[in-house]
């Protein structure tokens, strides 16, 4: 593999264009703003994401979306998780025939509840073994920065897995492989909700023993989730959970934990929805994670309270009130 396209020029989708040209990949970044992509290729730099962090050589951009697939024997997918089916409905008829598909999206599709690899492979209709899964405590800002960080390579296939591997390691990013593909997927997407709670909890003024509730409850939380859906229990112990969820819920660089801390702090979740730039995957995908768990009959009391605050009306404080006023049941 030689050439990878990443769809997808946020702060994530170009530090992981830039872990890729690091390694030794050709790298086509799409932007969906044609000036953004411009900017990219002829300053060496995305301004708008990641200012301050000079690109490698490697990498271009384009503004259009089947220039940037065609001919890519690697599709990385990292646009909000919301918008993916559409993205790639317009990508699919440019991607090679045998191409890997990639996904950096930690989110959970609203309507059809499906993980991102599950909208992956309907929409490109390719099988299991052509698309793998990103993910860990992967801080954008911290990577591009070059900080030393691990992360996890999902995929059914570990032939698979392990050249992406190989793409993808360079002296400041380690990759560790998977078969897991869904327990890394949902310690992705649920990660994100706990970190607007352990957000709110900080903006509220609340210390580190009710912030390290709220992560080690949310570990249990996402777990049982992951069990239920056929998950190895295991993952939620590594880097794709405990991992990714101490990272998420804990940083300044996250916008998860930002967007909980200023919910916290008083502000509106229409004022804050509306930012550029403040994508917060657990705002928008909360609600469909809460009903992949009723599906599954999975008890998910953070998630729903962060439901009812983004989206029922329900005071910030009294989310912490509801979740500590529960019936106390055995660890």
């Amino acid at each position: 593999m030689t050439r990878a396209a990443v769809v997808g020029a946020g702060s994530w989708g170009t530090a992981f264009g830039k872990i890729l040209a690091d390694a030794g990949t050709d790298v086509v970044l799409w932007a969906r703003r044609p000036e953004l992509a411009e900017t990219i290729t002829t300053t060496r730099s995305n301004p708008d994401y990641l200012p301050g962090i000079a690109l490698p050589h490697r990498l271009t951009a384009t503004g259009d979306l089947p220039e940037a697939v065609s001919g890519a024997e690697v599709v990385v997918l990292a646009v909000p998780s919301q918008t993916l089916r559409d993205n790639l409905a317009q990508a699919k008829s440019f991607l090679s025939p045998d191409a890997v598909l990639v996904s950096l999206m930690k989110g959970v599709e609203l309507g059809t509840t499906k993980r991102m690899s599950e909208v992956i492979r309907e929409v490109a209709d390719v099988p299991a073994d052509r698309v793998a899964v990103v993910t860990g405590p992967n801080l954008a800002r911290e990577i591009a920065e070059e900080q030393p960080t691990a992360t996890v390579v999902a995929c059914s296939d570990r032939a698979v897995a392990e050249e992406l591997m190989s793409m993808l390691r360079t002296p400041y990013f380690k990759p560790y492989v998977s078969a897991d593909v869904v327990g890394c997927e949902l310690g992705g997407a649920v990660k994100n909700v706990i970190a607007l709670a352990v957000g709110m909890a900080e903006g509220l003024g609340f210390g580190d023993n009710t912030k390290a509730s709220l992560i080690t409850r949310g570990l249990a939380e996402t777990a049982r989730l992951g069990v239920a859906l056929g998950a190895d229990a295991m993952t939620f112990s590594g880097l794709a959970g405990m991992g990714d969820l101490v990272a998420t819920c804990s940083s300044p660089l996250s916008r998860n934990h930002r967007f909980g801390a200023s919910l916290g702090r008083g502000a509106s979740v229409e004022s804050l929805a509306t930012q550029p730039h403040l994508t917060a995957e657990g705002y928008k995908s909360c609600r469909s994670i809460l009903a992949l768990g009723a599906k599954h009959a999975v008890d998910m009391p953070i998630t729903e309270h962060v439901v009812a605050v983004c989206y029922e009306g329900m005071p910030v404080l009294e989310m912490v009130g509801g979740l500590m006023s529960r019936e106390a049941i055995t660890e």
